[in-house]
């Protein structure tokens, strides 16, 4: 009696497995994969505010999901600096935003597999094995690693030289990593982030940030935020008011539709130039 049970249980369990997973964690990654593909369509729509907050609120559920789904991670870094950047006015709240992508990019890069590895073979003490982790990361971490010093960069930006100061190497070692594995990414983003970083890191001449830009420049014109962001931090530093004016009023006048594949990225940097330009007087004081 006790065999014929013990054989139907499992005979029980056998059907069971093999029937498929359960239907309730099936419901929920269509949920999940659903909140991402609207996610992604309304962040193609960003050029419209409600677009871009209802694109936010959905990647954030399906990350709070997905904690550790790096391309998740990476998307949520992304959208984060585009609201600081280009929509929020309060600084406290663009600095929350800021802090929020780059903390998010970061844990994504140090649960990746691939960096993990690496990670776990870096010798010494805390720092010096996420630095030297981070100077022999893989390439398939670089658009983490590209959104954790980004949005870290912007967020440091309005803080004490202090706090700049103490960043600076981790800042630094990630993205001399992006710009030997990825030098093209984002636009030329790794020469662009060198380019705004040397404007604010003191004891730096300032032909370096120069150099990083025309970099950037000479690599993909047709991004105007290599244009736009060379106007905001080099021109304004260096108190080339006439080159600040002169290129972020080229930039009002550039057709997007000559790229349409920067139509999105481009339309959000015409309004930064617009918005530059009527605080011209006020930036050259």
């Amino acid at each position: 009696m006790k065999q014929k049970l013990h054989l139907y249980l499992f005979v029980l369990v056998f059907s069971y497995n093999c029937a498929g997973s359960d239907p309730q964690l099936e419901t929920k990654k269509q949920n999940v994969d659903y909140l991402i593909e609207q996610g992604k369509i309304l962040w193609s729509q960003r050029t419209n505010n409600l677009s871009l907050d209802k694109a936010g609120h959905f990647i954030g559920l399906a990350h709070k999901q997905r904690p550790d789904d790096f391309e998740l991670s990476v998307l949520m870094g992304q959208i984060n600096y585009h609201k600081a950047y280009f929509i929020e006015t309060e600084t406290s709240k663009k600095d929350s935003l800021f802090l929020e992508g780059s903390n998010i990019c970061k844990k994504a890069v140090m649960v990746h597999p691939d960096f993990n590895k690496v990670y776990n073979k870096a010798m010494g003490d805390s720092t010096f094995k996420l630095l030297s982790a981070i100077a022999d990361a893989p390439k398939s971490v670089v658009p983490g690693l590209y959104w954790w010093a980004v949005n870290l960069a912007y967020n440091l930006i309005n803080k004490p030289v202090l706090a700049r100061l103490n960043q600076r190497e981790l800042m630094e070692t990630i993205m001399h990593r992006v710009l030997a594995l990825e030098p093209a990414f984002h636009f030329s983003g790794p020469y662009r982030f060198f380019g705004i970083l040397y404007t604010r890191i003191p004891g730096i001449e300032l032909s370096q940030s120069e150099t990083y830009f025309n970099q950037a420049l000479t690599a993909d014109p047709e991004y105007l935020g290599n244009k736009v962001t060379m106007a905001e931090f080099y021109h304004q530093k260096a108190g080339n008011r006439e080159q600040f004016n002169l290129f972020l009023k080229e930039i009002l006048d550039t057709d997007l539709v000559e790229h349409p594949e920067l139509l999105i990225e481009n339309y959000f940097f015409q309004k930064r130039a617009e918005t530059l330009l009527e605080r011209e007087s006020s930036l050259f004081e």
